[in-house]
C-alpha cells in the first residue's frame, strides 16, 4: 500500500512551507500569497497573469522548467493583483472571462502537494534524479527482492538501436499482493474495498479487503487447477460486476497475463484478441442489463470462440458467471465440456493461494487499442513500473486521502478501468465504487443518486458523459445533495471550457477542483494533470506534467518549439508506467511511436501551450482538418460549437472539398426542447467564426438527435466520416454502439 507518508523522504528535501494568516502560503513568490475573494478584479479584458517566453524560438533545450518557473512569481510583488480574472475555489465561474480557479487556503493546507514551490521542487528532483526519486517511492511497496543497481535502463532514440524501456529490473514483487495482502496486513481487512451498484435501483453488494482477497484466491486456485501458468494469456469479457476486478487480480496473483476485452465489442473484435494473444481461457458472463436493454454476452463469446478455432486458436474452457438479474441459467446457450458455470466451481476452492513472485519487467496485462490498419494493437504493460506509477499518480492527481470514497465511471475494458478502477486505487487501500448500469438509467439523475448513496468524495468521468448530462435539466443534479464530493476528474478526451465550467459550477457546486487528466492506454497513467492543491486551474487545460514526465511540443520536423505555441505532443525520456512493446510486433511499436520524431515518444496528439505555460490538448493529429492550408483541430471547433447555449454536444469531421482540400462538417446535438432552424445554424457558424476565425467555420451543420457512441461513451468518428462523405455502404461494424439506431437517424437527417 502506498501509505500517506510514501513521499516523506522527498518532501524532506523540499523547503518547509511556513503558513501565514489569511494567505495561501508565506513565500512572497507564491502565486497564492495575499489573494482573497475581495482582492480579485473581474475585468472583461483578459491580461497575462505571468511573464512568459513568447519568442516562439524553435530549439531543443533541456531547461524543462522554462514554462513553469514564472508561474509561481507575482508580476509585481506580493499583494493585490490587478486585472487577474480569477475566482477562488468555492466561488462560481460567473463568466467566460474568468480564466483561473485558485485553490482555497483550506484546500491547499490539507493537500498532498500544497503549492507551486513544492510541486516544482519535487518535479525538478524527479527529472534530475529519476532513479532516486522513483526508488524512494517504490520502496514503500513490498518487494521480495530489491531491484539491481540500475533503476532505469532505456533507449528512447530509434536511431541508436531498438527501443527498450526497463524500470526496477531484477526487483521481485507481485501487484496483487501489494493491492490486497499488504492492505490486510496493514489492518485494513475490514475496510470496504468495493461497493457494487447494480443496474436496477436498490440492487447492490460490497466486499471488504479480506473478503476480496479470499475471492481472488479462489479464482486464482481454479485457474491454476485448469493449467493456467505464469505468462499464459486469459481473456476476460465481463461487464462491470465485482467479478471483473476479482479476475484481473487473480490473474496477476499467479502471473497470468490478463487481456480484458470491453463487454461491448463485437464477436469479430473479441475473436481478433483471442487469436492474437493465443489465450487459453475465456471468462465471461451469460448476459448483462444496461438500462432496460439485455446484452447476451455468452452468444457473442460463442461466435468468437468458433471463429478463433477456425483460425487455429482453440479455447478449451469458457468460465461463465451466471448473472440471474439479466438471464437465467436455463435460457443460456451451452456447450458441455467447454462451458463451466462460475458459481458451480469457484466457491469450492480454498481462500488462500500462494503468490507467484514476478520480476518487475514480467508482463502484467495486454490491452488492445484500435489501429489505423484495422488490426488492433496489443499494448503490453509490465509489473513493477506500472505498479509504482499508477499508485503514485492516483494519490497525487486526486489528492487521495484514506477516508475518500472513489468512483470512476470507466469500464475495466479500457485502460482507465485498469489503472484507476482496479490497480491505482487498491494500491492505496482505497474504497472503490463499481456501477453496472447506464448513467442515465432510470433517469439522468442516477449518477448523483449513487454519489449520495455511497458518499462519494472523488468522482472521475469522461467529458462525453458531462456533455450528455448537460443536455438534461440541472434539476436532475440539484435534487441530490452531492455534498460529499471533494474532487472531480475528467478523462478520455479534451474537455471543452464550457463543459468544464458546468462540471465545476453545477456538479461540484464550485467547491471541487477538477483533475483534467491527459494520458493514454500506452502511458499507463497520467502524464499531464493538475495537482488540485498546487496550481491554479484553467477551464479546459490539463495544466502541467506529472513528476518524471518531460512533455515537449515539436514542429513537423521534430524540432522543439519554445514558449507559446502549437504542434505535436511528444515526451522525452521514459517514465515507470510506459508500455514496453506491442505484443508480437515490436517493429510496429517503434514505427508508430518512436520513428515519427527520433528521440521522442510521439503521442499522436496535437497540443498547444499558452503564454503561462499551460498545456491544452487539441485532439488526435489524425483528427486535424486541413482547410485551405489551415490545420484545424476538431476539438477546437467542437469546443466553440458547444459554447453556444443551445448546443449540447458536437462532433466535427473533415470531408473532401474540391477547392479547400477539406471542409468542416459538424454534427450538432441540441439541448432538449430546442427546435432545428436555419437561424440557429447561422448562429452556430457565427459562434465558430467569432471564437476561432472564418477559416474554421463549418460548411455543414448536420442536426443529430444523438451521436454514435460505444457503450463506454466514445464517439465513433469513423461512422460520422462515412455519413458525411455519403459512403453509406462503408459504415463497417456498428455492433459496439450503445444505440445503433442513431446511425439511421443521422442518415435520415443528412439533407435536412
Amino acid at each position: 500500500m502506498l501509505l500517506q507518508g510514501a513521499l516523506d523522504p522527498i518532501l524532506r528535501a523540499t523547503p518547509p512551507l511556513k503558513k501565514k494568516k489569511n494567505t495561501f502560503c508565506s513565500s512572497s513568490l507564491s502565486l497564492f500569497c495575499n489573494i482573497n475573494s475581495n482582492s480579485i478584479s473581474r475585468r472583461s479584458t483578459k491580461t497575462n497573469l505571468m511573464t512568459s517566453n513568447n519568442n516562439n524560438s524553435s530549439h531543443r533545450t533541456d531547461n524543462y522548467l522554462r514554462h513553469m518557473e514564472s508561474m509561481k512569481i507575482l508580476p509585481s510583488g506580493a499583494g493585490r493583483i490587478p486585472h487577474l480574472n480569477a475566482v477562488i475555489l468555492g466561488e462560481s465561474l460567473a463568466t467566460e472571462e474568468d480564466d483561473f480557479v485558485l485553490p482555497s487556503e483550506q484546500f491547499a493546507n490539507q493537500a498532498n502537494v500544497q503549492s507551486p514551490e513544492q510541486y516544482l521542487e519535487m518535479y525538478k528532483r524527479s527529472i534530475e534524479d529519476p532513479a532516486g526519486f522513483w526508488s524512494e517511492i517504490a520502496s514503500q511497496f513490498y518487494w521480495k527482492q530489491k531491484w539491481g543497481h540500475q533503476v532505469v535502463h532505456e533507449n528512447f532514440d530509434v536511431t541508436k538501436g531498438n527501443i527498450k524501456i526497463e524500470w526496477f529490473k531484477g526487483g521481485i514483487t507481485n501487484i496483487c499482493y501489494n493491492c490486497l495482502d499488504r492492505n490486510v496486513e496493514a489492518g485494513l481487512g475490514d475496510k470496504v474495498a468495493l461497493y457494487w451498484e447494480g443496474n436496477e435501483l436498490d440492487v447492490d453488494a460490497k466486499l471488504t479487503y479480506t473478503q476480496l482477497l479470499h475471492q481472488v484466491c479462489q479464482v486464482a486456485n481454479y485457474l491454476k487447477d485448469i493449467g493456467v501458468k505464469k505468462g499464459d494469456a486469459v481473456i476476460i469479457y465481463l461487464p462491470m460486476l465485482m467479478e471483473l476486478p476479482i479476475t484481473m487480480l487473480a490473474c496477476a496473483r499467479i502471473g497470468a497475463v490478463h487481456s480484458v476485452v470491453f463487454a461491448g465489442f463485437s464477436s469479430e473484435s473479441l475473436s481478433q484478441r483471442i487469436i492474437d494473444s493465443k489465450a487459453k481461457v475465456v471468462i465471461t458472463c451469460n448476459a448483462v442489463k444496461r438500462g432496460s436493454k439485455v446484452i447476451y454476452l455468452k452468444d457473442i463469446v460463442d461466435t468468437a470462440i468458433n471463429d478463433s478455432a477456425q483460425n487455429g486458436v482453440s479455447i478449451d474452457v469458457c468460465l461463465t458467471y451466471e448473472n440471474t438479474l439479466a438471464l437465467t441459467r436455463e435460457d443460456t446457450k451451452w456447450k458441455e465440456g467447454r462451458d463451466i458455470w462460475w458459481q458451480d466451481v469457484i466457491p469450492q476452492y480454498p481462500t488462500t493461494c500462494p503468490v507467484e513472485w514476478l520480476d518487475a519487467e514480467d508482463p502484467l496485462f495486454l490491452l488492445y487499442t484500435s489501429g489505423s490498419t484495422g488490426k488492433p494493437k496489443g499494448v503490453l504493460h509490465t509489473t513493477g513500473g506500472y505498479m509504482v506509477y499508477t499508485a503514485t499518480t492516483f494519490k497525487y492527481a486526486f489528492d487521495y486521502k484514506p477516508s475518500d470514497i472513489y468512483w470512476c465511471t470507466a469500464d475495466c475494458g479500457w485502460i482507465t478501468g485498469h489503472s484507476y478502477v482496479t490497480y491505482g486505487p487498491m494500491l492505496n487501500g482505497a474504497t472503490v465504487v463499481l456501477y453496472e448500469g447506464a448513467p442515465n438509467y432510470p433517469d439522468a439523475g442516477r449518477s448523483w443518486n449513487i454519489v449520495d448513496k455511497y458518499k462519494v468524495t472523488i468522482f472521475y468521468t469522461a467529458p462525453t458523459l458531462v456533455r450528455s448530462l448537460m443536455r438534461d435539466s440541472d434539476e436532475y443534479v440539484t435534487r441530490y445533495s452531492r455534498k460529499s464530493l471533494r474532487v472531480l476528474g475528467s478523462v478520455g478526451e479534451p474537455i471543452n471550457p464550457s463543459a468544464w465550467r458546468w462540471f465545476y459550477n453545477v456538479i461540484g457546486d464550485s467547491r471541487c477542483p477538477i483533475s483534467d487528466t491527459w494520458w493514454q492506454t500506452e502511458t499507463g497513467g497520467f502524464l499531464i494533470t493538475p495537482l488540485p492543491g498546487a496550481w491554479p486551474q484553467k477551464p479546459g487545460s490539463a495544466t502541467f506534467p506529472f513528476f518524471g514526465v518531460q512533455p515537449v511540443i515539436v514542429d513537423e520536423k521534430g524540432v522543439e518549439i519554445d514558449g507559446e505555441c502549437s504542434g505535436y505532443l511528444c515526451v522525452k525520456r521514459s517514465w515507470p508506467g510506459a508500455f514496453r512493446t506491442l505484443y508480437g510486433d515490436h517493429e510496429r511499436y517503434e514505427t508508430t511511436y518512436f520513428k515519427p520524431f527520433a528521440g521522442y515518444y510521439f503521442s499522436g496528439d496535437g497540443c498547444s501551450r499558452d503564454k503561462d505555460g499551460y498545456y491544452w490538448l487539441t485532439g488526435r493529429v489524425d483528427d486535424v482538418i486541413n482547410v485551405s492550408g489551415h490545420r484545424i483541430g476538431t476539438a477546437e471547433v467542437e469546443s466553440a460549437l458547444v459554447s453556444h447555449a443551445q448546443c449540447a454536444e458536437a462532433a466535427v469531421v473533415g470531408v473532401e472539398h474540391e477547392v479547400k482540400g477539406q471542409s468542416i462538417y459538424a454534427f450538432v446535438t441540441l439541448v432538449d426542447g430546442v427546435p432545428y432552424s436555419d437561424e440557429l445554424r447561422k448562429e452556430l457558424v457565427l459562434t465558430v467564426r467569432k471564437q476561432i476565425g472564418a477559416f474554421a467555420a463549418p460548411d455543414k451543420i448536420h442536426w443529430a438527435p444523438g451521436l454514435p457512441k460505444t457503450r463506454s461513451g466514445k464517439i465513433m468518428r469513423r461512422v460520422l466520416r462515412k455519413i458525411a462523405s455519403r459512403q453509406l455502404d462503408e459504415l463497417g461494424d456498428t455492433s459496439t454502439l450503445a444505440d445503433p439506431n442513431v446511425v439511421n437517424q443521422l442518415i435520415e437527417l443528412a439533407d435536412s
